[in-house]
């Protein structure tokens, strides 16, 4: 078991490359990463020795992060319509902040390819459970497909940084699932 600041070094090494990652890309230097985590580029490697190793806990961590919000929402917001649309907000910055990895998870190395499912696998029965919720309470229509849907804001968030603003149409389009 890890002592305490070990966790805590390794939980601000993951936090840091994450905000890293998203202004600068996966091929950051390390030192910018242990700088901003306030720890050396040794305590990095000791935690996770390779960049492949680094991204993969960075995006599990945020891929849990996401996948624990889905109840907690549902518990806190004032309905499941309001939970459903602030976890997408929440997809949305996970999303957006995931395509400077693009090109990584879709190289050759091996070690990424279990990535995608294992995506789907925690993140698509949270959407579910939402949308379920949603269509339960009757806001919105129910039936609706929670891999469309996250399909569908991964689309629109293809386009961040261009012409629109990919957050307006996500909202359009949650605000669609409503019932008339």
């Amino acid at each position: 078991m890890k002592r305490a600041d070990a966790r805590r070094n390794a939980e601000n090494v993951l936090e840091a490359a994450a905000a890293v990652f998203v202004t600068a890309g996966v091929e950051a230097p390390i030192r910018e990463i242990a700088a901003r985590a306030g720890v050396g580029t040794a305590t990095i490697y000791r935690h996770y020795p390779t960049r492949a190793d680094l991204i993969l806990a960075v995006y599990r961590l945020q891929v849990e992060s996401l996948a624990e919000a889905g109840p907690a929402l549902l518990a806190s917001e004032p309905g499941p319509h309001r939970a459903l649309a602030a976890w997408i907000d929440r997809f949305v910055d996970f999303v957006i902040t995931k395509q400077g990895l693009a090109s990584v998870l879709q190289s050759d190395e091996p070690c990424y390819d279990p990535l995608h499912a294992y995506f789907l696998e925690r993140l698509g029965p949270v959407c579910t459970r939402l949308l379920d919720a949603a269509a339960a309470a009757g806001e919105i229509e129910p039936g609706q497909d929670p891999y469309e849907l996250m399909r569908g804001v991964g689309s629109l968030c293809a386009g961040a940084g261009t012409a629109y603003d990919p957050r307006r149409l996500v909202r359009v389009l949650v605000n669609g699932l409503r019932r008339t």
